[in-house]
């Protein structure tokens, strides 16, 4: 029971143990029983009636959704919960009191599948406990994102925030404007120099996309495991991919555009026009279809270069007409039109915390202060829900450590004791600010991130650490450390290459290209500067 990771609430051990066997099975409320069937799939438990059944559940509408409890006899375990989510968090946690090899694909022969008596009851401190992929700048396969959900399931978080878009590719689907991905989702070769260096490219073509099936196939399987997708469709700036395949869109008549084929910003800007709104209702209105559930939205706002728009005549006209007094302004009121428009659809946007610095926001536009502490309680006190992002220590493209053994990394430091030191909702908060953290997410961009091995390394064990945080509600207890290292060999049953605590091993150093340059970014000094930014009235420029 010392062993669990997130901490549970309460956790206490009683003589004896429990014995799975073939075919145990397990009796309840059908959607509660296949969540726990799920979580422990190894097993391969069958379902039967409360009188043959040694494994019950029961729905308690006293508890949350997410919460549950576990008694472990010697004779049945009893799971209550509250909903599917938590019936298959009870699930989670009688994994981990099994052997490692739960962690493993199919039963090995010989395993003596056995849980130690006691009682677990738990729920957790925030509702968002989230993994930000981004598959734009370095398309994953979908396999890639699949394997990430069952990795964040088995830690008991539930967001996937999806970057569909961005200036380095578009990676969706789209029938109503096919040259999305049939144009935006490639790009003819990729930068492969440091910052400061020589411009060099690989030369090698880059892209995929998911269909939409893909997209459908994506979410069920994540809310089969408690876990909701959050698409993002990165506007207005971030746009070079869309106006490879849609010129006409832009803020430039005439200018033509390409899948940007190096890292950093892109002056591209969509129009802020009327065309461009139905342009977005229509993707939008495609990908909610898709995925069938869809509680959030996310729109981005960040880091737009707004040079286009001011030397538009058109756009100032219209900025005109709609009493705008600044380019700004503008870019407020775009993104208040389309969270008003996801709203008719029964969707809650997202947004960068540029876009609550530029104002006008929704009262239940959720906001993600990337930029730090300080811009995050502005939006709270302005009473805004909101999720920690900052760079520091949420950003997972920073490396581990400042070293040239590292991989190629954005920049350093962030290491599995920062996260765990993170604190989402600072003591330091009035109790109403504190209030309105629904959680907190870590963030993998993937300008370093060409592949799944590289993908593992960056969020193991960072993420269990952000795990911890999210589910506790706070900084990791000094028990972290001796919890995570017994953690760790459940995630080398699963197979997953994470950095092991002590450094990369040979095969995960790096070398030539990828030989990470140790002191170029400095993430404090990042951090220091951004907040600096949050305070200016050109908030929405490139901050990087």
């Amino acid at each position: 029971m010392d062993h669990l990771l997130p901490r549970p609430q309460l956790a206490e051990s009683a003589p004896g143990s429990f014995a799975f066997t073939p075919g145990t099975a397990v009796s309840g409320p059908a959607d509660l029983v296949d969540s726990v069937r799920l979580a422990l799939a190894v097993l391969d438990l069958g379902s039967g009636d409360d009188a043959s059944a040694r494994v019950r559940v029961t729905r308690d509408p006293g508890l949350g959704p997410e919460a549950y409890a576990v008694t472990i006899g010697e004779d049945e375990v009893l799971i209550a919960a509250g909903a599917a989510a938590g019936a298959f968090y009870a699930g989670q946690t009688l994994r981990q009191l099994l052997p490692v090899e739960a962690f493993r694909s199919v039963a090995l022969p010989g395993t003596e599948w056995r849980v130690p008596c006691g009682r677990v009851e738990d729920s957790p401190a925030f509702s968002w406990r989230g993994a930000h992929l981004d598959v734009s700048r370095n398309f994953l396969p979908k396999r890639e994102v699949l394997r990430m959900i069952d990795l964040l399931a088995l830690h008991k978080m539930n967001r996937l925030h999806l970057h569909l878009a961005d200036d380095q590719g578009w990676r969706l689907e789209s029938r109503a404007y096919p040259l999305l991905h049939e144009v935006g989702s490639h790009r003819t070769r990729t930068i492969t120099s440091f910052y400061h260096e020589e411009p060099t490219y690989d030369g090698v073509p880059h892209g995929g996309y998911y269909t939409l099936r893909d997209l459908a196939e994506i979410g069920a399987y994540a809310r089969a495991r408690a876990v909701t997708v959050v698409p993002e469709i990165d506007v207005p700036g971030h746009a070079s991919a869309i106006l490879a395949a849609y010129p006409s869109l832009g803020a430039t008549p005439g200018e033509r555009h390409h899948v940007l084929d190096r890292w950093g910003i892109s002056p591209a800007i969509l129009s802020p026009l009327p065309g461009t709104v139905d342009f977005l209702a229509a993707v939008f209105d495609e990908i909610i279809e898709a995925l069938g559930e869809v509680p959030f939205l996310h729109i981005g706002g960040d880091e737009c270069v707004l040079d286009a728009w001011e030397a538009s005549a058109e756009i100032r006209a219209y900025q005109a007409e709609l009493g705008l007094d600044s380019s700004g302004d503008l870019h407020a009121w775009f993104l208040r039109r389309l969270a008003d428009l996801l709203a008719e659809r029964g969707v809650r946007a997202v947004v960068w915390d540029e876009a609550f610095v530029s104002g006008m926001l929704r009262d239940d536009t959720l906001v993600m202060p990337w930029r730090g502490a300080a811009v995050g309680r502005r939006a709270a006190a302005a009473g805004h829900e909101l999720v920690a992002t900052p760079v520091f220590p949420t950003y997972f493209d920073y490396g581990e450590a400042a070293s040239a053994e590292e991989p190629l990394a954005i920049g350093e430091t962030t290491t599995v004791a920062d996260v765990a030191a993170f604190e989402p909702a600072p003591a330091t908060w009035e109790d109403a600010e504190r209030a309105r953290v629904a959680g907190l997410q870590f963030q993998l961009w993937s300008e370093r991130i060409p592949d799944g091995r590289t993908l593992d390394y960056r969020a193991w064990p960072r993420g269990c650490a952000a795990a911890e945080v999210g589910w506790t509600g706070g900084p990791a207890r000094p028990d972290f450390t001796e919890r995570l290292a017994r953690h760790l060999e459940r995630l080398d049953a699963f197979g997953v290459e994470y950095r092991p605590l002590e450094g990369p091993r040979p095969w995960q150093r790096g070398g030539g290209a990828r030989r990470h340059r140790p002191g170029v970014i400095d993430v404090q000094e990042v951090m220091r500067r951004l907040d600096e930014m949050t305070l200016t009235a050109d908030s929405t420029r490139p901050s990087m």
